[in-house]
Formats: structure tokens, sequence, C-alpha cells
């Protein structure tokens, strides 16, 4: 299997057939081997019901169904965990993400072990586009990540790196100082952003940023404590 999708669910039930009728084209021009897992996170409305009866029809199309909400952490968790491609795309399931940039993060990963998508022309309401921007300063300040747009989750990783990876709720947003840290190879490049046209945003103020804080000193302690020694070869 070359190439594993990854997309977590929670009350999409507007977007997602749409979603897997824009991606599938996308990966089959690949010609490669691939598969699309949705992690179904607690869902309350018809995502569940949605996908499974596209499984019914969409061999490709494996569905992980979670019994609650446990959050956008553990869902990406679940679909790294159980993918069996050599390359991990993700992406939200609100259609903001645009599954006609994965060939450019495919072209990128060439030379690279995880490639992140930012969004360079956001289409979203001007308070969101405000928060994003300091979090992602801030962040990127004091993780020294480099990263413009760690919220966008149209990223590309290389599964034998992402395997080494141990994740822990709210850790997503900070994969990129993560792989930095065990000397992955990191890029970013731009890719489109979409206004969302159904459903109902599940972040705000809270879970976007302030509860971010004890996350980024627990990055910046690995970071700052990581092994550096080398042996001599006398």
């Amino acid at each position: 299997m070359k190439y594993s999708v990854v997309i977590p669910l929670k009350n999409e039930e507007g977007n997602i057939a749409d979603l897997m009728a824009e991606l599938k084209p996308v990966m089959e021009n690949l010609k490669e081997p691939w598969e699309v897992l949705c992690i179904d996170d607690g869902s309350t409305d018809d995502t569940l019901l949605i996908l499974n009866e596209l499984a019914k029809t969409n061999p490709t199309l494996r569905v992980l169904v979670f019994h609650g909400n446990f959050g956008q952490s553990s869902a990406f968790d679940a679909g790294f965990r159980n993918a069996r491609g050599e390359f991990v795309i993700t992406l939200d399931g609100d259609r903001q993400n645009d599954p006609a940039d994965i060939p450019k993060l495919i072209e990128a990963s060439r030379d690279h072990d995880l490639v992140c998508g930012y969004r360079y022309n956001r289409n979203d309401p001007w308070h969101k586009k405000i928060i994003s921007y300091f979090a992602n300063a801030i962040r990127s300040r004091f993780c020294r990540d480099g990263m413009r747009d760690t919220g966008c989750s149209l990223k590309l990783y290389r599964t034998a790196c992402l395997r080494s990876i141990k994740m822990y709720q709210g850790m997503h947003r900070f994969l990129p100082a993560l792989f930095l840290i065990e000397g992955f190879r990191v890029t970013q490049i731009p890719v489109n952003h979409r206004e969302r046209v159904k459903g109902k945003t599940k972040y705000n103020l809270w879970n976007r940023s302030f509860n971010t804080v004890a996350d980024m000193f627990a990055v910046r302690w690995m970071r700052q404590r990581q092994l550096k020694y080398k042996l001599r070869h006398d």
C-alpha cells in the first residue's frame, strides 16, 4: 500500500459524501494503491450511517468508530496506527482542505518526511484568522519549528517516521516540532483553503489557543532536553 488518507470526522453528515467524491479521482490518478480511513469521533448526526453506506460500494474506505468523542488527536492517532500505507495523508472532513493539493504534497515528500500545507488565502471569519495568526506566531517562536500554520490538517507523513512519535492529547498541533526533535526532514508548502459551506465548526477560542499553552511548554521541554551526544571514533 502506498498511501493512506486519514480523515477525522465529527458531525459532518453534509460533507463526507462530497469529500469522498472529490478525493477518489485525485487518488486514482496517482496510479498507486491507496486507502482512506475515516474516524468517526462520536458523531451524533448521520455521519456514521453515511460512512457505512459509502463503504458498501467503496473498497478503499475503512471506517473506524470511537465509543464517544475523544478529540482530534485521538482520531489522528487511531488513523496513524491503523494505516497500511507507506505515506499517510491527513485532511479535515469539513471540505475546507482541497484534495486537489495532494499531488503537490507528494511531490514535496521526495526529500522530506513531513510536508505541511499552510493556508495562504484563508476563507474563515476574521476572528478565526486573528486567533490562528497569533497562536501560530507564538507556537512557532516558542517551539522553534518554523511552521507558518500547523492548524492546517492537510499534511503528508512518512509512516515509518510517524510510527516513532508518541501522541498525546492536543499534540497533533505540534507534530512538525516533534518530527524536528527526532531529526526528521520537515517542509511546508502553500495550499488552497475553501469556505465551509455545510456544518458547523467544532473549534473556539478555548480549544484552539488557551488550552495549547501547556502543550507548548511540554514540547519546549522535550526540545531542550533531547540527547545530543556524539561518540568519538579515534
